[in-house]
Parts: structure tokens; C-alpha cells; sequence
């Protein structure tokens, strides 16, 4: 086992601890951050997503190993900006307003970041005119959007005809899901991409900025 698969092996076993150190170490004999970025963290996460998608794991098993993941990139990071080394790609992810369920967007959130995007994350509740703003502000190309009731959903409708209204719809691709969405709704609504899952939404994500 080399020291890149060593380290996704640690992380698909949710062991932060030991994804640390192995970084450390590796950082410490002048292995490239990059490289380490890619073939071991988003590698790892990878595996995460395929076992999530065939019902191998389940969500607390993915939310132990995003942490495993989150803890080696907060030592990577400083070592990233300082080669110069971009993120992917940016998105801004939140649940529409009237909406506080969490839960999945989070868990989304954690498999995108697994490929090397940043996300700013805006919450729950999240009014139309702040997502606009983040995308203004952030120069984001992706928005993604989680509602989980009925009630809430075309709330991912108004985000996008605020979108359009500040003439900047053109500019990112918005991506839908939860509980209540399907294709048919993604479709009727105008968005680019609906996805089923966690593991999908990350695929798609690193999709649109390959």
C-alpha cells in the first residue's frame, strides 16, 4: 500500500486522527499537497460515494469519514494556497427559505468538498436575494439547492427566477434535490441538474467544472 492509498484507506475508515498524521508526514517528506489533494482525499471520498450510492454504507458512516477528510484538508489547505494550488471550482450551497432541515445538504456539501470544490455554505431558510448575493460576491459557478417538504420546494423555483432577475442565471448551474424533488420538477423549474444522493450531487459537481 502506498502513502496515497494508505491515507484514503484511513479515511474511508473514518480515522482523522491517523488521515492527519499521514499527511503530516507526507507533507514532511515533500510530497506535493496536490498530490495528496487528489489521489488520496478525493480518491477516498470517491469510494465513500460509490458505497453510499449501492447502500454498502449509510449516513453516519459518511459522516464519520467527511470528517476524516475535513480534518487532512485543514492541514492541506495552508499548504495548497501557499503552491498556489485553486480549488476546482466554487459553489454556494444552502436549503431554500421556510426549510431548516440540514441534514442532507450537509451531507452534500462534504461529498463536493471530497472533490476539491469550495463551498460556501449559507445555511437553512436561506431567502432567494442572499443566494444571488453569494453568487455575486463569491463568483461561484454553482448553486445548489436541498428542500425537503412539499411546502418548500418551489422555494428552489423562486432562487432560480432571482437568478434571472439579476441577469445572472446565464453565469452558474443550479442543482436541486431532496426528499420531494424529482427529474420532472428539475425539469419544469428550468434547472440544470437534479440528483438523487450525495454521492450523485458530488459526481455532477465535479462534472460541471472538469
Amino acid at each position: 500500500m502506498n502513502v496515497f492509498e494508505s491515507i484514503a484507506d484511513s479515511l474511508e475508515r473514518g480515522r482523522a486522527k491517523e488521515v492527519s498524521a499521514k499527511i503530516t508526514e507526507a507533507l514532511e517528506n515533500g510530497i506535493s499537497p496536490e498530490q495528496i489533494l487528489n489521489e488520496a482525499l478525493v480518491t477516498g471520498m470517491n469510494v465513500i460515494g460509490e458505497q453510499f450510492k449501492n447502500n454498502e454504507i449509510f449516513v453516519p458512516e459518511v459522516l464519520v469519514a467527511a470528517r476524516a477528510m475535513n480534518a487532512g484538508l485543514k492541514i492541506l489547505k495552508p499548504h495548497l494556497q501557499k503552491e498556489g494550488v485553486e480549488p476546482v471550482g466554487k459553489a454556494v450551497i444552502c436549503t431554500v427559505k421556510g426549510d431548516m432541515h440540514d441534514i442532507g445538504k450537509n451531507l452534500v456539501k462534504m461529498m463536493i468538498e471530497g472533490q476539491g470544490i469550495e463551498c460556501i455554505d449559507l445555511g437553512v431558510d436561506v431567502a432567494p436575494e442572499r443566494v444571488v448575493a453569494a453568487v455575486q460576491e463569491s463568483g461561484a459557478k454553482l448553486v445548489c439547492l436541498s428542500a425537503l417538504l412539499t411546502t418548500t420546494m418551489y422555494g428552489q423555483k423562486d432562487v432560480i427566477d432571482a437568478l434571472k432577475a439579476a441577469g445572472i442565471r446565464d453565469q452558474v448551474k443550479v442543482m436541486v434535490g431532496g426528499a420531494p424533488v424529482t427529474q420532472a420538477f428539475a425539469d419544469e423549474i428550468g434547472a440544470d441538474c437534479y440528483t438523487l444522493d450525495a454521492a450523485s450531487a458530488a459526481k455532477a459537481a465535479r462534472a460541471f467544472f472538469a
